[in-house]
């Protein structure tokens, strides 16, 4: 998958990993990922998504984290819950939401395989064991979209790797190195509340 990294990543990185700091980040980054998403949506759909889309990437943090004290590097971790995401994007039939074409899970998934059987993560089931107790929130599926699926906002051609676009615009295969000088200041939800409003999808993927 194809997807960016620049400080702001690794600033969301050091608060969801940060006590006293980790719930804030948490509740920026899922309001950030629902309003860059429900923005692919047609205008019509996007307040019957919204609560979902808000109980699945809450879902995605514990994700995240623990595929970072699995080891893995900050853009695998973060592409782990992307996929989790386009996962279930399709089986709602979500075409327009998707960052990769359905013909590459299988492939993305294998790249993944010892993380998402230790957690019960399967396409039909994105969340495994990170499902909340409480569930997430039900959406209406456009299951009919999945008959001549385009997926307009996909990217293919990057399933055997993580690929990474960093604020250079160089793009490097596994990401960068985690810089010193990271600023929780800037991790969405951490920072200024009307500066979070404005992200735009380039500080979201």
């Amino acid at each position: 998958m194809k997807i960016r990294q620049n400080p702001r990543h690794w600033a969301a990185k050091k608060a969801l990993t940060t006590p006293g700091v980790s719930t804030v980040a948490n509740y920026g980054l899922v309001k950030l990922h629902t309003r860059i998403f429900l923005g692919k949506a047609d205008e019509a759909r996007r307040e019957e998504r919204r609560d979902h889309l808000d109980g699945f990437f809450d879902a995605t943090m514990d994700a995240y984290v623990a595929a970072l004290s699995a080891g893995y590097s900050e853009a695998e971790a973060r592409e782990i819950t992307h996929l989790q995401a386009n996962f279930d994007f399709f089986n709602h039939g979500w075409t327009e939401m998707m960052e990769i074409p359905a013909e590459e899970f299988e492939e993305h998934y294998r790249r993944y395989d010892a993380f998402f059987k230790r957690h019960g993560v399967t396409i039909d089931d994105p969340l495994g064991e990170f499902h909340p107790a409480g569930g997430v929130p039900e959406a209406p599926a456009t299951h009919e979209k999945l008959d001549e699926a385009t997926y307009e906002n996909a990217v293919e051609g990057f399933s055997d790797d993580v690929y990474v676009e960093d604020e250079t615009g160089a793009l490097n295969v596994g990401g960068g190195e985690e810089p010193e000088d990271v600023s929780l200041g800037d991790a969405p939800g951490v920072r200024d509340a009307d500066a979070d409003a404005d992200e735009d999808e380039a500080n979201a993927d």
